[in-house]
């Protein structure tokens, strides 16, 4: 029987990927290390901030101190905010109702590699904050995805000791890694990459449009 089930949030719920690009582009601009929309495909999706920067600096053999790196990711959240502002936060198909449609007794819970304080503006603007039972965010784990510890910390904080049941919903192969990682069954939905990529869920679909608590039951079956 389904015990929970836990949403990634950038690329699940809303179409955030295009705005976290401009906002790292516009704080690597001034370092001289802007990269490509490929590029930010292909290695930063599912990092959260912190992993993002490091990575990026690390690349061009450059290495900055963690207050660097903390002043960097203040400087990208008031991008993103002033983003969020501008009413630029799309929801993706079928999220928002998926979400609400799920019965309260099922726990469904949060799971981003964002910062809290990119998320909760967000989820309440679309009516959806007190669905969660739990969210973990950014600032809660030492390590992000493809490490399974974001969701480790979900299922603690969910009292959950079996996670075989529970589904994780993800859109990145970082994300799958990590709930994988972490014992669950995962719901990839291509709205980030395609399901070439995705192979490693259990199983995969192109909108949470086709999917309903039926569904989600059927694959923990």
């Amino acid at each position: 029987m389904l015990s929970a089930v836990i949403f990634d949030f950038d690329g699940i719920i809303v179409d955030s990927e295009p705005m976290h690009y401009r906002a790292f582009q516009e704080v690597m601009n001034p370092e001289g290390l802007a990269f490509s929309w490929e590029e930010y495909c292909e290695t930063y999706i599912g990092f959260d901030d912190r992993d993002a920067f490091r990575t990026a600096f690390s690349g061009h053999g450059s290495m900055k101190t963690d207050g660097q790196i903390a002043e960097l990711i203040k400087q990208k959240a008031a991008v993103f905010q002033r983003l969020i502002r501008d009413g630029e936060i799309k929801p993706l198909p079928g999220a928002v109702e998926l979400i609400k449609s799920i019965p309260r007794p099922l726990p469904v819970s949060l799971c981003s590699g964002a910062l809290r304080e990119d998320v909760e503006p967000i989820i309440t603007q679309l009516g959806i904050a007190d669905a969660f039972r739990t969210i973990v965010t950014a600032e809660e784990t030492d390590k992000s995805k493809p490490d399974p510890a974001p969701y480790r910390l979900t299922l603690e904080k969910l009292g959950i000791d079996d996670p075989s049941n529970v589904i994780a919903i993800e859109d990145t192969p970082a994300g799958i890694l990590s709930a994988k990682g972490a014992g669950l069954k995962v719901l990839a939905v291509t709205n980030s990459y395609d399901s070439a990529y995705l192979m490693e869920a259990d199983a995969i679909t192109d909108s949470l449009e086709r999917i309903s608590r039926s569904t989600l039951e059927d694959l923990v079956l």
